[in-house]
């Protein structure tokens, strides 16, 4: 997962490593007052590498001169995008690397990539963990039934997300009824109603061509005579630009207000998902996201980049075809991934 960011990550510490070469300590010499000084050639510029032309201030100790970064930079920018990073999120990680690495004084370990990786990784969770929130905590503390809305364009997943996530709140004590609110796409009362034979739950549909925000209306009334915990309604795919859909959505959040709306992608689409996410939010507010197909996904630019455009955070990684395979995101494990810690 994410292999092709993670190795262009490690290949711009590689090249700050190559360039800041770990400084000795300096030589002192006794002065006529008995004062210790530095040798003094110590901030000779013609030095070699980055050791001569940074300022050695003491052992295990660096200033990092912007010159030295400026090609490891670009090759760092060049390496986000090309992995699907959005062009907005690359500019807010360097912006970020550059002010923790330029011109403050590093200290350093055993070379200075640790000081590249370090800012990297304040960088990536400064823009992974925009909007954060506990799913779980959210569940247990908020008013029963509770009602999260999937929606998102066709074919992404969106279906068995839900089934995932019933299972999920299942292992955590929580029931849940699944409502299909995709009233229009043939086959999608079975496809839905499979999913409830197999994890044993009840699902609530009506006849295709129906009104879904009557649907799930009628999940949260069953939600409420049978003390289930949570109601997981799917809604038809759809583009943002899709009025008379869109306004499906805009009567759901009037009939049923939902606590939750869960856009749902593929994190294989990477900046296609991004622009998804952005336009979903901007036509009706999306309140998190779950990416799709995560664990095929080499790039990693959509999990990157879609909770600081749109705000909201991801919520779930899909890493496989089983119901288990539903991963709460942590954007700090998701960092870790992506620097091999």
């Amino acid at each position: 997962m994410f292999d092709g960011l993670r190795d262009s990550l490690s290949r711009f510490s590689e090249d700050v490593d190559e360039a800041a070469e770990v400084v000795e300590e300096p030589e002192e010499a006794d002065d006529s007052d008995g004062e210790v000084e530095p040798t003094p050639d110590e901030d000779d510029p013609d030095s070699p590498g980055l050791a001569g032309r940074a300022r050695s201030l003491a052992r295990g100790r660096v200033v990092i001169d912007e010159d030295d970064l400026e090609g490891p930079l670009r090759e760092l920018e060049l390496a986000l995008l090309s992995n699907d990073v959005e062009l907005g999120v690359a500019e807010a990680i360097l912006d970020r690397v550059r002010d923790e690495l330029v011109g403050e004084t590093k200290a350093i370990t055993s070379r200075t990539g640790s000081v590249a990786e370090g800012a990297l990784r304040e960088a990536l969770e400064s823009v992974v963990s925009v909007g954060q929130f506990d799913f779980d905590d959210h569940i247990a503390e908020a008013e029963k039934p509770v009602v999260i809305v999937f929606t998102g364009v066709n074919g992404v997943g969106k279906t068995t997300t839900i089934a995932k996530l019933s299972r999920y709140l299942e292992d955590r004590g929580f029931s849940s009824v699944l409502a299909n609110g995709d009233t229009y796409r043939a086959g999608a009362n079975e496809q839905l109603q499979e999913h409830a034979e197999a994890l044993d739950r009840k699902c609530i549909a009506h006849e295709q061509g129906g009104d879904p925000a009557a649907v799930i209306y009628d999940a949260v009334e069953y939600a409420q005579a049978n003390d289930v915990d949570v109601v997981l309604g799917d809604t038809a795919g759809r583009l943002h630009t899709d009025d008379d859909l869109m306004n499906q959505l805009a009567k759901i959040d009037r009939v049923v207000d939902p606590d939750l709306v869960l856009f749902v992608d593929e994190a294989v689409a990477g900046q296609d998902a991004v622009n998804r996410a952005e336009q979903f939010n901007d036509a009706a507010a999306i309140d998190g996201a779950v990416l799709t197909k995560a664990d095929a996904d080499t790039a990693g630019g959509a999990a990157i980049s879609i909770a600081h455009v749109t705000g909201r955070p991801i919520l779930f990684l899909g890493t496989g075809q089983g119901y288990d395979d539903l991963e709460p995101f942590d954007p700090e494990a998701l960092v870790d991934r992506l620097l091999g810690a």
